[in-house]
């Protein structure tokens, strides 16, 4: 086994500039690669939906979930059952649109029109008014029913007010002023009205009455007396309307009887004076003339007018659309000849020119039948003319022949002018007489009928079961809003968790190739850590040793010689990750030297059980050699420089010159050198180790490191031309996505293996 020995190489600049340059174009290519993975991971994820990430999310905050779903429920159901049941009392009604005709006449009172929605809106609006509300009350008297007359409860301050006055009780209320009778009863009708619930039974003429009140017996009496209450309401505005109608009728009926005798009387004095028995025998002949004439003049200004207007029709372009015109057989023949033409001349184009002699002849045709149609239709007009005038004359004479038959009628009849204007007088009379008597005499056959158009179809029983709270639904509605409040809690509470916690966040928010995942494990410290690392079924040591084979594979030359492993802050497993690392390259039989160079809380020499009173600071310090301070383990190959004590000035110590010649001499040395380092944030120690390190691990826990601390570790560490092969998510649950792969395949291989 190879020891260190005392002696250190001397400083080369050139070969470290050459190395710092190496480290920094290995650096810059890993970057470069990290990003194009990162894009082309993007684009994969923006292209699908990652429900198994939905998934995850929810079986990681499962607990948030299972304690809301278990709050609502419980609220909800110890609401439901701490509230006071309502009872629901349901009463059906049938309202028609009309009223049954009993006697056939129109109803003195508002019939409903053609919108029956309209009308149904209206009997809704009838059953909820307060009218209706209050000969429901006085009905049933519920003005001292038990239900409507508890005491209310008196509030805090009413309870503690007679103990702040010394003791004094509150009088005892004495009998009600009538202003506050008056509005108990306002208060019992709001009551009755408030738990009115009037409900449609869809597109029928059905309406269902509900009422709710803790009293199961009370709702059932007051939805009947509702129904009953509104149905004596329609038939008293009815039979009121009939009242007033008859009584409106009786006194119309005397006016127009003692109108209609002095008319008659009248008439029969006029016609007594002027001697008329008869008026209108003697010029029956004259009459029918006029009558005659009349209907001639009329149908001549129909025939006129239908004449005029086919004459103005033929003045315009748009005769040869006229029914004269399209019927004239001759136009049409000239027009069938004309089409033969035009086709033959088209034909005749394709060969000929318009100038040759056919096409000539046959364009001489086309206008000759043209001039002819023309002709044609100059014969229809004049036709047309000829009518025309020929029904003006005819209008013109019978209108001068209707003149002179009404000046001679006119004569005789002055005399009859008076007695007309008495006799029409007379009749109107009787027939407003007649017919306001045949009104008397229906509404008061109506009267007594009393018909209606509501009616009840089922009428309300005593309810057995509450209607409100209903358990089931509650519990329903508890579950629903449970399940689903509590999924968008853990929503939410992971859109506000800015921690890391799964590998593709350290890829996708950091930009690190995740070189590992680390299960969470008790054994952190001390002797179970190496009986965690040398047992060969442990998931923590398989974890290990796939970080171990991801580095050998970081890099063109394999694991970087002198690897530093560090976080963002304390706490988050670097050290365990260097031990456990060390424990794993020195069982592949590489000599492995583990330096501790966290100079500030220094945890190396606790875990593997070693003494610190000589380490790294002694020999940084100019106190002692490596091969002093170098120290065995009980892990073959694996040897161990721990802190030493606490120097007041870490920083100035890892930045000097020999911890770059204690670095160069243990690469020489030992196949493998790897810095337990100090975290980044807020120490400069970090940073400067990285710098003469040949490679950097940065160790994040899962949900645990903020995603702002591990972006500011590596910009600080980038800063420095740190080389940063990636990252190592450790802690990782084993239920977790991240660490599916790890515990539901390659472990339970592992574990049939070891069984078979």
């Amino acid at each position: 086994m190879a020891q260190p020995d005392d002696t250190l190489p001397p400083d080369d600049a050139d070969a470290a500039s050459r190395r710092s340059r190496a480290l920094v174009e290995r650096r810059d290519t890993a970057l470069a690669t990290q990003a194009k993975q990162d894009w082309l991971t993007e684009e994969e994820e923006t292209d699908s939906l990652n429900l198994r990430a939905y998934w995850a999310v929810v079986m990681r905050r499962k607990w948030t979930v299972a304690t809301f779903f278990a709050i609502v429920v419980a609220a909800v159901m110890t609401a439901t059952y701490l509230t006071t049941p309502i009872y629901r009392a349901s009463t059906t009604l049938q309202i028609d649109a009309e009223e049954l005709n009993i006697v056939k006449y129109e109803s003195v009172t508002t019939q409903a029109g053609g919108d029956v929605y309209d009308y149904m809106r209206t009997q809704h609006e009838v059953l909820r008014s307060r009218a209706t509300a209050e000969r429901v009350v006085n009905e049933l008297n519920l003005t001292e029913h038990p239900a409507f007359n508890r005491p209310p409860e008196p509030s805090l301050l009413q309870t503690l007010l007679p103990w702040l006055k010394g003791g004094e009780t509150a009088p005892k209320d004495g009998p009600l002023s009538s202003e506050q009778i008056a509005a108990k009863t306002r208060g019992i009708v709001g009551a009755v009205q408030g738990g009115l619930t009037i409900e449609p039974v869809g597109y029928s003429r059905l309406l269902r009455v509900h009422f709710d009140s803790p009293d199961a017996k009370l709702a059932a009496d007051i939805a009947n007396s509702m129904a009953t209450v509104f149905i004596n309401q329609n038939l008293a505005r009815r039979l009121d309307a009939t009242s007033y109608a008859k009584t409106f009728l009786q006194d119309r009926l005397q006016q127009v009887q003692a109108k209609l005798e002095e008319s008659e009387k009248a008439l029969v004095a006029f016609a007594r004076e002027q001697e008329l028995v008869k008026v209108g025998d003697g010029d029956a002949v004259d009459t029918q003339a006029l009558q005659g004439f009349s209907s001639a003049l009329t149908q001549a200004q129909q025939d006129r007018i239908r004449a005029e207007s086919l004459y103005n029709s033929v003045q315009g372009a748009a005769i040869y659309g006229l029914p004269e015109i399209l019927d004239n057989k001759t136009i049409q023949g000239l027009k069938e000849r004309k089409s033969k033409l035009e086709a033959e001349y088209q034909e005749g184009l394709k060969i000929y020119k318009p100038g040759y002699p056919k096409m000539e002849l046959i364009a001489g045709q086309i206008s000759e039948i043209d001039a002819m149609i023309g002709t044609e239709v100059g014969n229809v007009r004049s036709v047309i003319r000829a009518r025309y005038l020929a029904a003006q004359e005819l209008e013109n004479a019978l209108t001068a022949k209707l003149r002179e038959s009404r000046q001679s009628i006119l004569g005789e009849q002055d005399r009859s002018i008076q007695y007309n204007i008495l006799k029409r007088e007379v009749d109107t009379s009787r027939q407003l007489y007649e017919g306001l008597l045949q009104r008397l005499k229906e509404v008061g056959v109506a009267g007594g009928v009393g018909t209606n158009n509501i009616s009840v179809v089922d009428r309300a029983e005593v309810p057995s079961y509450p209607h409100t709270p209903n358990p089931r639904r509650s519990l329903m509605i508890a579950i629903f809003l449970g399940l689903f409040g509590g999924i968008g809690l853990a929503f939410l509470f992971e859109h506000l968790d800015d921690t890391i916690k799964q590998s593709d966040e350290l890829e996708q928010q950091l930009g690190l190739p995740v070189l590992g995942l680390i299960p969470h494990t008790r054994a952190e410290t001390g002797r179970k850590l190496y009986q965690e690392n040398l047992d060969i079924r442990s998931h923590f040591a398989e974890a290990y040793r796939s970080l171990r084979t991801a580095l050998q594979f970081s890099t063109a030359d394999g694991m970087p010689r002198v690897l530093m492993v560090t976080s963002a802050s304390m706490g988050e497993g670097k050290s365990t990750t260097a031990l456990s690392l060390a424990m794993q390259v020195a069982q592949m039989g590489k000599t492995v030297l583990l330096i501790d160079g966290d100079l500030r809380k220094a945890s190396l020499h606790g875990n593997l059980e070693l003494p610190n009173e000589h380490g790294l600071t002694n020999y940084l310090a100019g106190d002692a050699k490596p091969v002093d301070i170098t120290q065995g383990t009980e892990v073959p190959n694996l040897f161990v420089i721990t802190s030493g004590p606490l120097p007041p000035n870490p920083a100035e110590l890892v930045s000097s010159t020999k911890m770059v010649s204690l670095l160069s001499l243990a690469a020489e040395k030992f196949d493998q050198v790897i810095i337990d380092g100090p975290p980044v944030l807020g120490l400069a120690d970090a940073p400067l180790l990285g710098s003469i390190a040949d490679a950097t691990v940065l160790v994040v826990e899962s949900g645990s490191t903020r995603r702002d601390f591990a972006r500011g570790a590596i910009k600080r560490l980038l800063g420095t031309r740190t080389h940063l092969l990636g990252g190592v998510l450790t802690k990782v649950q084993a239920r977790g996505q991240s660490y599916d792969y790890y515990s539901s395949h390659y472990y339970q291989y592992g574990g049939a293996e070891a069984k078979a």
